[in-house]
């Protein structure tokens, strides 16, 4: 597995994920965002983070643009968490993505966010081809969102 790790700046982890993270708690979504909270692998105690969720044929995905940070490690221990817009809960279980089948969702992500997160995958774009997509793959965690009812 890669250790892959892009850590944000003074400015994303101040400004920008706060403001974020305060808009989506009051029910205004920016582009898909949503507040994830998954409980921690140590601590048990639940950590939270603005996070774009990818809608590909009907199904949704977190993608991790910065590779392999602290909320997928605990996504892969707890196997869920919520996804909070405003008052709204939706509880879940995660399911990781081989990467193998991760080409398509890599594209769906850079197509809808590139100029937010395109400079944390070295180059790749949304039409690069598919042997680069598969070759920055392991950069990056997906996990196939279900929705309990």
């Amino acid at each position: 597995m890669s250790t892959h790790v892009q850590k944000p700046g003074w400015f994303t982890v101040n400004v920008f994920n706060r403001a974020v993270a305060w808009m989506t708690r009051r029910g205004i979504s920016i582009w898909g965002s949503r507040v994830l909270a998954v409980r921690g692998r140590k601590s048990g105690e639940w950590r939270t983070t603005p996070v774009n969720l990818l809608t590909v044929d009907g199904q949704q995905y977190l993608l991790a643009p910065r590779g392999h940070v602290q909320w997928t490690h605990n996504m892969r221990a707890a196997g869920g968490g919520e996804l909070r817009l405003g008052r709204n809960v939706d509880v879940f279980t995660a399911t990781e993505v081989a990467d193998d089948d991760k080409v398509p969702l890599l594209r769906a992500y850079l197509k809808r966010w590139k100029a937010e997160v395109g400079v944390f995958f070295n180059g790749v774009g949304p039409d690069s081809p598919d042997q680069e997509l598969r070759r920055i793959a392991p950069d990056h965690p997906v996990f196939r969102v279900t929705v309990r009812n």
